[in-house]
């Protein structure tokens, strides 16, 4: 009886998923996103990127073989090994579908964004799609994560803005039940309530000038009316007449 493992036969393009006790906590599936996110990362540098640009004699580098390196290498008891395995096989393949939704909602090419920032959209887009048993709080927060994880500093403007709108198109259900009562209202009345504070910054600086001014008018003339009063003049002492 052959002990062959099944990810290592002829047909090489297959995943070794054949483990049936795999976590599947929400710690175990964010690590999932955070190995994919680095998979993904891998094979964007590598063999996405010589097709891209007809280099595809290069490749080389396919994510069944990443996936394979990265249980090799890494202790994977903790991840839940079927979400990992489902998003590093999905995602490439559905790459141009992805790239679609995303591309929607950016202001450059999708080439001209950082390639940690292109694997969170694909990961975010990919869970809004098709892991609808994951509310779409939870993925938006999940992709922030990652970012502040793995991307640069400044880059969450542009997944926050992005995520927002793909929820608003695949997830549109969600995000308007939340218009009223939810996450929507709560993000709203958040910025109202801000503004409302700044505003009464601003109001209460412009009312201590407004005193201070009128203070200092008050003051002004008391101090004229007392420079202005005109001098007496001193008596004169005439000379004492000579007997």
């Amino acid at each position: 009886m052959s002990n062959q493992n099944p990810a290592h036969t002829e047909d090489n393009n297959q995943f070794d998923i054949n483990e049936s006790s795999y976590k599947t906590s929400h710690a175990a599936v964010r690590k999932a996103r955070r190995f994919a996110l680095q998979g993904l990362y891998e094979w964007l540098m590598t063999d996405h990127r010589f097709e891209q640009t007809g280099k595809g004699e290069w490749k080389a580098n396919p994510p069944h073989d990443i996936a394979a390196r990265t249980r090799a290498s890494n202790a994977m008891h903790t991840v839940h090994l079927g979400y990992y395995h489902s998003m590093m096989r999905d995602i490439p393949e559905q790459i141009e579908e992805l790239e679609a939704l995303i591309l929607q909602h950016l202001d450059r090419p999708i080439d001209q964004i950082d390639m940690v920032e292109h694997a969170v959209l694909l990961i975010g887009a990919y869970e809004l799609k098709h892991s609808l048993h994951i509310p779409y709080k939870v993925v938006l927060d999940e992709a922030m994560k990652l970012n502040t994880h793995f991307g640069a500093t400044d880059a969450h403007k542009l997944i926050n803005a992005v995520m927002d709108k793909l929820a608003a198109e695949l997830r549109t259900v969600e995000v308007e039940a939340d218009t009223g009562t939810g996450y929507k209202q709560k993000k709203q009345q958040a910025k109202a309530a801000q503004k409302s504070v700044e505003k009464a910054e601003d109001n209460a600086f412009d009312s201590d000038d407004a005193k201070q001014v009128e203070s200092d008018l008050a003051e002004e003339p008391q101090a004229t009316e007392v420079e202005q009063q005109p001098r007496q003049p001193k008596p004169r002492i005439g000379l004492k007449s000579k007997k």
